[in-house]
C-alpha cells in the first residue's frame, strides 16, 4: 500500500537527516526509492510545514538547523458493529426531505 510506504519512506528521511547521513540529492533519493526530483519534492513539502531542513555543501547532507521532530504513523482499528452504526464514512447527514414530482 502507498500510503505505508511513504510513511516508512519519510520516517527514514527524518532519521537520515537528523543523523546528517542523507548524502548527495542523488544518493537520497536511492536509498529511499524514488527519483531525484521526487525527493526534493518530499524536502519542498517538509520545508513547507517548517521542517528547518538545510544542505551542507561542505559534509554533502541534508541537515536539521533547528531541533526538529516529525511524528508519521497510521492506526488501524477494527470496529464493532455499534460504532458502524454510527459511522457514514465521512458523509454529512442529509437533513432534507426530498420529494419526487411525477
Amino acid at each position: 500500500m502507498k500510503l505505508f510506504e511513504y510513511i516508512d519512506r519519510i520516517n527514514l528521511l527524518h532519521k537520515l537527516i537528523n543523523e546528517q547521513r542523507t548524502g548527495t540529492p542523488e544518493i537520497l533519493a536511492k536509498r529511499l526509492g524514488i527519483s531525484k526530483i521526487r525527493c526534493y519534492q518530499i524536502i519542498e513539502e517538509l520545508r513547507l510545514m517548517e521542517a528547518p531542513i538545510a544542505y551542507s555543501r561542505q559534509t554533502g547532507s541534508y541537515y536539521y538547523t533547528a531541533q526538529f521532530e516529525i511524528i508519521a504513523k497510521l492506526t488501524i482499528v477494527s470496529l464493532s458493529k455499534a460504532e458502524l452504526v454510527h459511522t457514514n464514512g465521512g458523509i454529512g447527514e442529509n437533513k432534507f426531505d426530498l420529494f419526487c414530482l411525477l
